[in-house]
């Protein structure tokens, strides 16, 4: 069954209509035609089975019958922030994070990030990964759909990081997540850019709470840290 996600009101009993882009992706990517049946989700956690009922060029017509309160999401409530990688690498954490429950991903610039942004690309890359996010949604069933915050400088996020247990990626820690309880808080994992993390923010990251963990002996990738660490969660504490 195709999903689509849909940001507006959704009537229970009735017609709801989808124009540019995704219309465009539906009628010509997915190749739906008029009396297929799909589910739109409106990421606030109800989803709704619907009807094709007409195309008109960029515009699709759907008939809605009904909504179902759907919850597939995980018991651990997890921000991600992690350091912006260059190319498809961000896409690549943003959709794996989703999948795999995330809460809320904060993307974040730091002193050795490959990426630089100015003040209106970050807002577009903002708006293209809340995209990722919400296409990634589709495809794993989840119909709350996480936040992709505001890019942030690290260091200013560093005093804005909520409260609850808090860990970084570190290759060679010596703590381990089996070597942990469940924590009964909200959980924010940090994970660095390509070249690691600066001598100074390590040491902001001490001070503000954020305990250092492995993954095990190999270093991993900086779109893959994130994604592994919340697989290792999911597996240990959470819904896996």
């Amino acid at each position: 069954m195709i999903r689509l996600y849909f940001s507006g009101e959704v009537q229970d009993h009735g017609a709801c209509r989808i124009e540019g882009g995704q219309a465009h992706h539906v009628m010509h990517v997915l190749r739906l035609a008029v009396g297929d049946k799909v589910v739109l989700f409106d990421g606030r956690g109800t989803e709704y089975p619907a009807c094709i009922e007409r195309m008109e060029r960029a515009v699709l017509t759907l008939h809605v019958n009904g909504r179902r309160e759907v919850d597939r999401e995980s018991p651990l409530n997890v921000t991600v922030g992690q350091a912006i990688s260059s190319g498809e690498r961000m896409d690549y954490t943003v959709q794996k994070c989703v999948e795999l429950g995330v809460s809320a991903i904060q993307p974040l610039t730091t002193q050795r990030s490959v990426v630089r942004l100015a003040a209106e690309r970050a807002q577009r890359r903002t708006a293209h990964w809340q995209g990722v996010a919400a296409g990634a949604c589709e495809q794993c069933g989840r119909n709350m759909l996480p936040s992709v915050l505001p890019v942030k400088p690290l260091m200013h996020w560093l005093g804005d990081a909520r409260a609850g247990a808090r860990y970084v990626l570190a290759p060679g820690a010596t703590t381990r997540l089996r070597d942990l309880p469940c924590p009964q808080e909200a959980i924010t994992l940090l994970a660095g850019p390509e070249g690691g993390f600066g001598e100074d923010e390590l040491l902001a990251i001490r001070a503000a709470g954020f305990m250092p963990l492995a993954l095990g002996p190999r270093v991993l990738r900086t779109e893959t840290a994130a994604a592994a660490a919340l697989a290792a969660m999911q597996a240990m504490w959470g819904d896996a």
